[in-house]
C-alpha cells in the first residue's frame, strides 16, 4: 500500500495530496460508473486534490465531468468533505462551433459569476476550493476580476484562486494588481504544461510563481502519453502514439530522444510513466502533477510514483536527454 504525501498548496494553509487527480477523461472516455470508482479508488489512496474545469465534457457534452463529480459528492460518505475540488472558468460554454454569446465566456465580472453559480450546480456543492483561471483575458483589467473574486470570495463561493497557462510576466500582474486591493489574497497556484520534454515553464513561469508563493500544478505530465513507453508499446503491439505524442515522433531527433530515454529506464528495471512522475515530485516549487487516469489501473501505476525514489546519478542521466533551458536571464544572456 502506499503513503500519499501531502505540501501545502503555494503560501496557504491548505494541505494537499502530491499527486493531483485529473478528471477530464470522465464523461468522453470513461463512462460514470468507471469514473466514480476511480475517485473512490483516489481517495483511499490519499489523493484528495481533484482538478476539473467547466468546459471538461467537451463538444456537445460541456459540463458533463462536473456533474459527474457532483453525483459522485452527492452519494455522501464524506466524499466532499475529504475533497479539494479545483475548477476552471474561460471557455464557452456553447457546443463547439457554435457562435460565441457576448459575455458568455473569458473573465469579465459577468461571465465570471455566471460560471461560477454554474460549476456549483453541476458540482453540487455550495463552495469550490479553488477557482482557476483557465486562460489569460486580454481584454479585462486583474482590477475587474478581483472586485469578482473578492465578491464571491466574500459569498463564500469560492476559497481560494489559481491560474492555468498564464506567462510569468501576467502571474506578476495578477498579484500586484491584488496586492493593491485590501484583503485580497491574490493567485495561490499555477496550472502549466511542464514535463522532462517540455522543460520552458523554467525560464520564468516557475520562476515567479515561486517568487509570488504560488504552487506549481503541472498538466501533460506524460507530455501526452510521449514519456509512458510509447515506443516500447508500438513494438509490443499496443496504444499506438496519437496527438501531441505522435507529432513529436514524426522528428527524428526527439524520436531518438525518446529511445535513449526508454533505453535509460529499461536498463535501470524502471516504467517510463512512472519515473516522469517522480522526477516532476523532484523539482523544486512543484505542489504535485495531475495524472489523468482512464482505468484503475493507470491510477494504480501513478501512485506508485510517489514512494519511487531517483538516484543522482539517474537524474543526471535525464538531464542529458532532456536539457532544461537553464535559468532566466541567464538562458538567453550573458
Amino acid at each position: 500500500m502506499w503513503t500519499m504525501e501531502y505540501t501545502q498548496l503555494g503560501r496557504t494553509g491548505l494541505k494537499v495530496s502530491r499527486l493531483v487527480l485529473g478528471t477530464m477523461n470522465f464523461g468522453p472516455e470513461t463512462d460514470e460508473a468507471d469514473s466514480h470508482a476511480i475517485m473512490d479508488a483516489a481517495l483511499d489512496a490519499g489523493i484528495n486534490f481533484f482538478d476539473t474545469a467547466n468546459v471538461y465534457g467537451w463538444g456537445e457534452n460541456k459540463g458533463r465531468t462536473e456533474s459527474i463529480i457532483g453525483n459522485w459528492f452527492a452519494k455522501g460518505g464524506g466524499r466532499r468533505e475529504k475533497t479539494v475540488i479545483a475548477t476552471k472558468v474561460y471557455g464557452n460554454m456553447g457546443p463547439d462551433g457554435a457562435t460565441v454569446w457576448p459575455n458568455h465566456d473569458k473573465l469579465s465580472a459577468l461571465n465570471i459569476r455566471r460560471a461560477v453559480d454554474a460549476s456549483l450546480k453541476r458540482l453540487k456543492t455550495d463552495y469550490i476550493d479553488l477557482y482557476q483561471f483557465h486562460h489569460i483575458d486580454r481584454d479585462t483589467p486583474f482590477e475587474e476580476i478581483w472586485q469578482a473574486i473578492d465578491v464571491l470570495v466574500g459569498q463564500g463561493k469560492i476559497l481560494y484562486v489559481g491560474s492555468s497557462n498564464f506567462p510569468g510576466y501576467k502571474i506578476a500582474q495578477a498579484n500586484e494588481a491584488a496586492a493593491r486591493r485590501a484583503g485580497t489574497i491574490g493567485l495561490v497556484s499555477e496550472q502549466c504544461l511542464y514535463n522532462l520534454a517540455e522543460r520552458r515553464a523554467e525560464m520564468e513561469v516557475i520562476p515567479a510563481a515561486r517568487d509570488y508563493g504560488l504552487g506549481v500544478i503541472p498538466w501533460s505530465p506524460l507530455h501526452g502519453g510521449l514519456l509512458g513507453g510509447v515506443i516500447k508499446k508500438e513494438v509490443q503491439g499496443g496504444r499506438r502514439a496519437s496527438g501531441r505524442a505522435a507529432e513529436t515522433l514524426k522528428d527524428p531527433a526527439a524520436r531518438a530522444r525518446i529511445q535513449a530515454y526508454e533505453d535509460l529506464l529499461d536498463k535501470h528495471g524502471l516504467e517510463p510513466g512512472e519515473v516522469a512522475l517522480a522526477w516532476l515530485l523532484t523539482r523544486p516549487g512543484i505542489t504535485g502533477p495531475i495524472v489523468g487516469p482512464r482505468t484503475a489501473g493507470q491510477l494504480e501505476s501513478a501512485l506508485r510514483a510517489v514512494e519511487l525514489e531517483l538516484s543522482e546519478d539517474l537524474l543526471t542521466a535525464l538531464d542529458e536527454i532532456f536539457p532544461g533551458p537553464g535559468p532566466s536571464p541567464e538562458a538567453f544572456a550573458w
